[in-house]
């Protein structure tokens, strides 16, 4: 109320005691009983203000609204006009004084009243009002609005819009909030953390056991994050699954790493849902508040940390390294998508060479890519890049299209049909999700290959991923007359079982185990056991990396039936491979 005791003492203490009061005063005052009618009339609290000539404030007239809202406060109990004509200093004659003077335009003034629950909030505004006379100094109509309701409304609603409706904890807009808030308290040694954890498997969950069982297990979840945090750090919710957490660093780095150790020990127990009891993980990660840190990129720091702790299967702290690499992938996406649109990617031919006749069996297309202003961009950099955003399949579709018009033109250069294939690596992304058969139909019948002219060369994890899905696309090659290759084999999850049952025709020993065979006998011992099982089965096969003269001879007695690598040739544009598949040939 003390804002509403100021107003009220503003418009009830005279400058002068009542003996002292001077006729101009006293006819201001009689003047102002003119005024009652219309003021009684108006909606809200009002009064009429007038200046003498000594610049001293009247209280000319006012509304029984008026006298109420003063009167609220226990310091005074109404307005007695005979007593209050003038108006003592304070904020409010200072905006009066300066609307009178006409040294500024401000025409309002917000101010509280208490403190607290209680506290009240009001608004004054100023008009100007017409002089009686000539001889009048000058007047104002003031109103005053009682905004109590609409403040207390707009906490409410900015209370609501700051918190989670089903946990009861801040959401993301007041997590920001509290982390902007710490990082002007920092002095800029390492005092904060942000901690995100993200619960796993919870779309899982919710989808099997529905969206109340979901509910619970979120609230559950939150209390339990509550119970691993130590007093002074603040927990929000800031997405469907995801927690955030502003730790306070005593002893830098290990508190952050300890609160995670914490987090992840109360999870240990399994969460009881209906009749179930089901064990809920989470992934945790760590982002270090620097000095002057903008909030939004400090909580993006720990969510991208959230992304490599899925992968390492522990909390991760931040780091810039990674989030730059992270940066170059997503730069070198966009980089491909538009090359892929502007025909920028080449295709080169590694030769396959005949170990036994030293002729060119066939190549290997190979990708590659020359950026304008990155130069040559390695394939292990953009491959993974094009499957993790889907661009493989774009890229695949394009190079089995190119490989076959290069046959076509080879073909066409040397005036017969030439005894090569070309062999194109194909993804696993590719298996699961294109139509591999259908665009190898497409690209023969184009350019008028048979389907021998094509070898597909595909990974173990291909295989594995779907299995049958696997199976009926090599059958669908098979019916095409196509070769099937499975390439880098021994490195993944090999299974006999598979190689029995998929038609295979080629196994593509991988270069770690060939490079390694002049040195390492166990090296040659897993050679000659490809060797021996693709004999066994029926199968033909190709050695990779072959550097030098002694990894080709030695090979070629064990009995591989082909080889490719740098001590044959580099991989070679179009035209360079035709003549190097002239140059081998035997007349």
């Amino acid at each position: 109320m003390q804002a509403a005791a100021k107003l009220a003492e503003a418009f009830s203490r005279a400058g002068t005691g009542p003996s002292e009061k001077d006729a101009r005063v006293e006819e201001a005052r009689r003047a102002g009983t003119d005024h009652e009618a219309l003021l009684n009339a108006l909606p809200i609290a009002s009064a009429v203000i007038g200046r003498t000539e000594d610049k001293r404030l009247l209280l000319v007239s006012y509304n029984q609204k008026f006298a109420d809202a003063v009167s609220s406060s226990t310091c005074t109990a109404g307005i007695q006009a005979e007593e209050k004509a003038c108006l003592q200093t304070g904020p409010i004659a200072e905006l009066l004084q300066r609307f009178f003077d006409g040294s500024d335009n401000a025409e309002e003034l917000e101010f509280r009243d208490g403190e607290g629950i209680s506290a009240r909030y009001f608004r004054i505004k100023l008009a100007p009002l017409p002089a009686r006379r000539k001889c009048d100094g000058p007047r104002c109509l003031l109103s005053l609005v009682d905004r109590t309701v609409e403040v207390q409304a707009e906490r409410a609603l900015r209370a609501e819009m700051l918190r989670d409706s089903l946990t009861g904890l801040p959401n993301r807009l007041a997590f920001t909030d509290f982390v902007e808030k710490a990082g002007e308290k920092s002095a800029g040694e390492l005092e904060h953390a942000v901690l995100v954890v993200d619960m796993l498997r919870f779309s899982r969950i919710n989808e099997s056991m529905g969206s109340l069982a979901g509910d619970e297990l979120l609230i559950t979840f939150a209390r339990r994050l509550i119970s691993a945090l130590r007093a002074g750090d603040l927990l929000a919710r800031t997405g469907g699954n995801e927690f955030g957490i502003l730790v306070t660093l005593r002893r830098g780095i290990e508190d952050a790493l300890a609160a995670a150790e914490r987090i992840q020990d109360v999870m240990t127990a399994p969460f009881k849902l209906s009749e179930l009891e089901i064990r809920v993980e989470c992934a945790i990660g760590v982002a270090i508040m620097q000095k002057d840190q903008d909030s939004e990129e400090l909580f993006r720091n720990a969510q991208f940390a959230v992304k490599q702790a899925k992968v390492a299967g522990k909390p991760q702290v931040y780091e810039p390294k990674e989030a730059s690499a992270a940066r170059r992938r997503f730069s070198i996406e966009t980089e491909l998508r538009r090359a892929l649109d502007k025909d920028q990617l080449k295709l080169f031919y590694q030769p396959l060479i005949d170990l036994q006749s030293g002729e060119v069996a066939g190549f290997e297309a190979l990708a590659r890519w020359h950026h304008d202003d990155r130069g040559e961009i390695s394939p292990s950099e953009f491959i993974p890049v094009a499957e993790e955003s889907g661009l493989i399949l774009t890229l695949g579709r394009w190079a089995m299209d190119r490989a076959a018009t290069t046959l076509a033109e080879w073909d066409r250069k040397a005036g017969e049909t030439l005894p090569v294939y070309v062999g194109v690596n194909l993804s696993a992304i590719q298996v699961a999700r294109d139509d591999i058969a259908g665009i190898v139909q497409s690209a023969l019948r184009t350019h008028g290959l048979n389907g021998d002219r094509l070898t597909l060369e595909l990974t173990e994890s291909s295989i594995v991923q779907d299995p049958l899905r696997a199976q009926r696309v090599f059958e669908a090659l098979k019916a095409l007359d196509a070769t099937v290759a499975m390439d880098d084999f021994g490195t993944g999850y090999s299974s006999l079982a598979y190689l029995q049952r998929l038609p295979i025709d080629v196994l593509k020993i991988d270069r770690s185990f060939v490079t390694g065979m002049m040195v390492d006998p166990d090296s040659v011992a897993i050679v000659r056991a490809v060797l021996s099982l693709a004999e066994a089965l029926g199968m033909s096969t190709t050695a990779e990396g072959i550097e030098t003269v002694e990894l080709a001879t030695t090979l070629a007695t064990l009995g591989c039936a082909s080889g490719q690598g740098y001590y044959f040739a580099k991989p070679l544009e179009p035209d360079a491979a035709l003549e190097y598949w002239k140059g081998r040939r035997k007349a």
